[in-house]
């Protein structure tokens, strides 16, 4: 099979569930093993976020980028916290201590999609999660490069999307939250 859509319905389930209009539609299309067309839909807002492999990252019309700014202490950035049933509280924990100390804010909205659109889009200036699945973050991934991102693993690997971890930033943040991630973990 050359070609796999990566299809979340409805990232945000327990914001739709409680009238919280934070949510969104969201569909790669993988070719060959990569990523090569996305599609973030936020209905709400009606904001549609798409790129396709060498062509660019658009908001609607609109060609985005990420965030300009290279000091973390202007930063703002996302991250979703591990609810009920899923590991990684103690983890998180320490690494929101980590970054919380070095940049302007830190924002969870419960959609790990637009989360991704937003950073694309320079909204927040990053992005952090872990215990994700591929259909959260396969079409988000590839927004970011698109927009001149750059996106790998939480722990600064590769990014692969069914790894379930991202972190997303501009070229200039990602290293100094690299560090704070993995000062987090010593």
């Amino acid at each position: 099979k050359t070609h796999t859509f990566i299809v979340d319905p409805l990232d945000g389930t327990t914001n739709f569930l409680h009238s919280i209009p934070q949510f969104a539609i969201n569909i790669a299309l993988e070719r060959e093993g990569q990523v090569v067309a996305a599609v973030t839909y936020n209905p709400i807002m009606n904001e549609l976020f798409w790129a396709e492999k060498g062509k660019g990252a658009f908001l609607n019309d609109r060609r985005i980028r990420v965030a300009a700014r290279t000091r973390l202490l202007e930063a703002v950035l996302a991250t979703g916290i591990p609810f009920a049933g899923r590991q990684g509280h103690a983890q998180f924990l320490k690494e929101l201590h980590q970054i919380t100390q070095r940049v302007s804010g830190v924002r969870r909205f419960g959609s790990a999609a637009l989360d991704l659109a937003w950073t694309a889009a320079g909204r927040f200036d990053g992005y952090w999660e872990r215990n994700l699945s591929a259909w959260d973050i396969a079409a988000g991934g590839l927004m970011i490069t698109e927009a001149g991102g750059k996106i790998t693993s939480a722990d600064g690997g590769p990014f692969e999307p069914r790894q379930g971890t991202a972190l997303a930033s501009n070229l200039e943040l990602h290293p100094q939250i690299l560090e704070l991630l993995q000062a987090a973990a010593a």
